[in-house]
């Protein structure tokens, strides 16, 4: 009798946890988060933390910002000192397989080809793709400035862009054994500049529409999906949103350009703006991603429940979630996380919201 009294009970347990994870998945199918990719130093402790933490937090998702910080065979013009091998991709892949988290590897496009007073490598190293070559990096960065410069972009016409782009992505697609990559493309503010021979003159929302089609084509062929920031193709003028969570130079109009297999990725940080249902109802898939302030976040999360709780049919699955963004180093998030390292500052605390965040979530499933 007492056998059978615990096996029935390991038995309920075994159906109620498995109950909580259905009821969690179908309110909240992607529970992500968006990380800088480690140093090598940091490498062990990354993979710990993946075991430790987010696979017991239920994250299923992992935007690794890998950038150049990745030691390319087919560009090595491009790759950082000190970048991770393949070998040491295998094993950040081995620990989210057996987690089952989905790792999406990110390359910023188009936008964000510098940084501060630097170039990025690939302009450094392809200086002809500069769309604006004639706006000189200062000896000192200071936002804002004369030139409107916060990063600079390459040309998305230049007719040889896109032979070098592609062999970064097919690369880093197949080191990380993924079936979607994240092209970045936020905060693009230099785009059909009128001094650029090629671009000069042109539609912004077609230029931005035409770059993602294109990246979204050459992956389709081999079946991957394409996942972007969503903030350039938001109104910031009609919506009061503003220029860096939406945009002022007229891209918003590249929501009605892009194929809707594209993934959208929200992002708003000051306030919980309920734009995820803009996206939805354009027929994206949407997910909602919040930074440093874990009282947005809970709203947010809770706005994403509800909008796929009430949602129709035919647009339900379009609210895919929600994916916690991060804008410092893995290790020193991972230190933050720890209470190594106290990561607040005058705009908020990222590893706050990550966490209460995470333990909002886990309540879905109660």
């Amino acid at each position: 009798m007492k056998k059978v009294l615990i096996s029935f009970v390991l038995l309920f347990g075994l159906v109620h946890c498995m109950n909580a994870q259905a009821q969690l998945d179908e309110l909240l199918p992607v529970r992500g988060l968006s990380i800088s990719a480690p140093a090598t130093e940091d490498l062990d402790q990354f993979i710990t933390f993946i075991n430790d933490e987010l696979i017991p937090l239920k994250v299923n998702t992992l935007v690794l910002r890998i950038g150049y910080r990745y030691q390319y065979k087919s560009h090595p013009e491009l790759a950082s000192e000190n970048g991770l091998s393949k070998r040491d991709v295998k094993k950040i892949v081995k620990a989210c397989k057996a987690g089952d988290i989905r790792i999406i590897p990110l390359v910023n496009l188009l936008g964000h080809q510098s940084g501060g007073s630097r170039l990025g490598n690939l302009l450094s190293a392809y200086p002809q793709f500069d769309e604006t070559p004639h706006v000189h990096m200062p000896e000192e960065y200071k936002w804002p400035n004369e030139d409107g410069l916060y990063c600079k972009s390459y040309c998305p016409l230049h007719p040889e862009v896109h032979d070098i782009v592609f062999d970064v992505i097919d690369e880093i697609v197949d080191a990380f054994d993924a079936d979607a990559f994240h092209a970045g493309m936020d905060e693009v503010f230099y785009l059909g500049d009128d001094k650029c021979p090629r671009c000069s003159g042109r539609d912004k929302a077609e230029l931005f529409a035409g770059e993602v089609t294109t990246i979204r084509n050459h992956l389709a062929q081999n079946g991957i999906e394409l996942w972007i920031w969503g903030d350039r193709l938001l109104d910031g003028k009609t919506t009061g949103i503003g220029l860096w969570e939406a945009s002022y130079n007229n891209t918003h109009r590249a929501i009605d350009m892009i194929p809707k297999d594209v993934v959208i990725c929200d992002w708003h940080y000051e306030r919980a703006d309920p734009t995820a249902v803009i996206f939805a109802l354009k027929g994206f898939r949407v997910l909602t991603c919040p930074w440093n302030k874990a009282q947005h976040a809970k709203v947010q999360l809770h706005q994403m429940v509800n909008f796929r709780q009430n949602a129709t049919p035919e647009t339900k699955d379009n609210f895919m979630g929600m994916m916690q963004t991060t804008w410092t180093g893995a290790g020193r998030f991972i230190n933050g996380y720890y209470g190594k390292e106290d990561l607040t500052d005058r705009r908020g605390n990222q590893v706050e919201c990550f966490k209460v965040l995470f333990d909002e979530i886990g309540k879905l499933g109660e």
